[in-house]
């Protein structure tokens, strides 16, 4: 894609691979609550509600169990931009209807491209400053979001 943002390896997180489900399929597991809820959150932690209004402004909203059993709070942010079976990103600084949140952790920007007969995914967290990706870095950025692609994959690929 030629619209693909600078990298900033002191803020932001990268992952890249090459999944074998097309982007179509990619886009409505990222983008349709009934399938996000199945594959969202690494194994054993599980997602039990999402919101979607999939536009510009509208909400983006997780709540997470843990293995232990106990709920994650609601996290709501917004989409900043939406391309059809193409590109995704939001914000937690936000909320909907682009209403400031007062505190952020960072901004996600997902690629899907068609390649072969998949998809090269490429998700990418941006960071304000260096302590916050490390953090996320350190929480398992890296593990958690390839696990959860793996399910995603796992989830989409027969359909």
């Amino acid at each position: 894609m030629s619209n693909r943002p600078m990298i900033n390896p002191d803020l932001d997180l990268v992952l890249e691979r090459v999944v074998p489900v097309r982007p179509e399929l990619v886009w409505k597991a990222w983008t349709e609550p009934d399938h996000l809820v199945k594959w969202f959150t690494p194994a054993p932690w599980t997602t039990v509600a999402c919101k979607i209004d999939l536009r510009p402004g509208g909400i983006f909203s997780t709540t997470m169990r843990s293995p232990d059993g106990v709920v994650i709070p609601e996290t709501a942010g917004c989409y900043l931009e939406v391309v059809k079976e193409r590109r995704l990103c939001w914000t937690d600084a936000l909320g909907p209807g682009f209403r400031p949140n007062g505190s952020a952790f960072f901004t996600a920007m997902l690629l899907f491209e068609p390649e072969g007969t998949g998809t090269r995914y490429t998700a990418i967290a941006m960071h304000a400053d260096p302590i916050a990706r490390r953090k996320h870095e350190e929480m398992g950025f890296h593990s958690g979001w390839s696990s959860a692609l793996d399910q995603l994959v796992t989830l989409m690929k027969g359909k």
